[in-house]
Formats: structure tokens, C-alpha cells, sequence
């Protein structure tokens, strides 16, 4: 039980980790597209790489809960 409860405390973090990359990405990103005035295909592409972090933490969490479900049983 004690290095599942790691693998989950370790998840746990990496989760926490790519949520709050990909928002501070997000954010400088459209700071950044605003002041160097780039073309909105340039900014959509930031947006679509900012959603795929927030989907990829998305799967992380899933796969957390499950590792939980299954440490109760």
C-alpha cells in the first residue's frame, strides 16, 4: 500500500504540475501574441497546445481517480 500511495501523491503532483504550466502558457501566450501583434492562426495554434495540456491533465487526473477506486477495494 505505501508505494501505491506514493504513485498516487506522485501523479497527484504531476497533474498539479502540467494544470499550472499549461494556464501560465496560456496567459504569456496571449500577453505575448497581443504585444508582438501576431496573426490570430499563430495565437488559435497556442490556444489548440494549451487545450491539449489541459486535456492531457484531464487523463492524468482520470487515471488518478482510478488508482484510487482501486486502492479502496
Amino acid at each position: 500500500m505505501p508505494q501505491q500511495d506514493a504513485e498516487i501523491a506522485r501523479k497527484g503532483r504531476l497533474a498539479a504540475l502540467v494544470i499550472a504550466g499549461t494556464g501560465a502558457f496560456w496567459i504569456l501566450a496571449t500577453i505575448m501574441g497581443g504585444v508582438m501583434a501576431l496573426d490570430h492562426r499563430v495565437r488559435a495554434l497556442f490556444d489548440l497546445m494549451a487545450l491539449g495540456g489541459f486535456v492531457f491533465a484531464l487523463v492524468l487526473i482520470y487515471q488518478l481517480w482510478r488508482m484510487r477506486q482501486g486502492n479502496r477495494r
